[in-house]
């Protein structure tokens, strides 16, 4: 069973890379977040999950070991196939999940497309013992917050992925601000601009 890959890239999308391993190009499924932290060439390691169906062989790829931990763990749940928990992934950062995971947070849970009231519970009800087993860096618990729900920073998220910059950083840049004080999409968007040129 492949468990980890090192090889250049040889073609990249949202969903997939072909990592080219010594000659031999392998298609690997990627979250959102994955994909993000790629560069666009070179050479890269990708911890994998290989899904062994009836008709194909399946390869998912993660950045980092916590993230392929939790795709696992995801797994693991009646009802969340491969797909639907590479897609958990690409909306929800592995902290982010830990703590709506521990925290029985229903509402955040069922935010994430594809993901239903129903699917939420049974999603608390068995990973909630389960996710406290995972170690989570302090660094990723206290450095990736949420960004604040509404419409007004949806919008600054749509401006500053538009200005070129990458989902991490404008979760890092957001994650720490107050959207709930008021002030509009301008004053929110300079706030993050200034955060993002330090």
């Amino acid at each position: 069973m492949i468990a980890l890959l090192t090889g250049r890239i040889a073609y990249k999308s949202p969903d997939h890379i072909i990592l080219d391993v010594n000659g031999v190009g392998y298609r690997v499924l990627i979250p959102f977040s994955t994909y993000y932290e790629l560069p666009e060439e070179g050479l890269v390691s990708l911890h994998i999950h290989t899904n062994v169906r009836e008709d194909a062989i399946q390869l998912f790829g993660f950045r980092t070991r916590l993230e392929k931990s939790f795709f696992q763990m995801l797994i693991s749940v009646t009802g969340i196939g491969p797909k639907m928990a590479r897609d958990i992934l690409s909306n929800i950062q592995p902290a982010a999940l830990s703590h709506a995971l521990s925290q029985g947070d229903i509402h955040k849970l069922s935010a994430i497309p594809g993901i239903g009231k129903k699917t939420a519970e049974r999603l608390i009800l068995e990973l909630k013992d389960k996710v406290g087993k995972l170690e989570i860096p302090d660094t990723l618990q206290t450095g990736s917050r949420e960004i604040p729900a509404g419409d007004v920073v949806d919008d600054v998220v749509s401006a500053l992925l538009n200005l070129g910059y990458k989902e991490p950083q404008v979760r890092k840049a957001l994650g720490g601000l107050d959207a709930s004080g008021g002030g509009g999409v301008e004053e929110l968007l300079k706030q993050a601009l200034k955060m993002l040129m330090k």
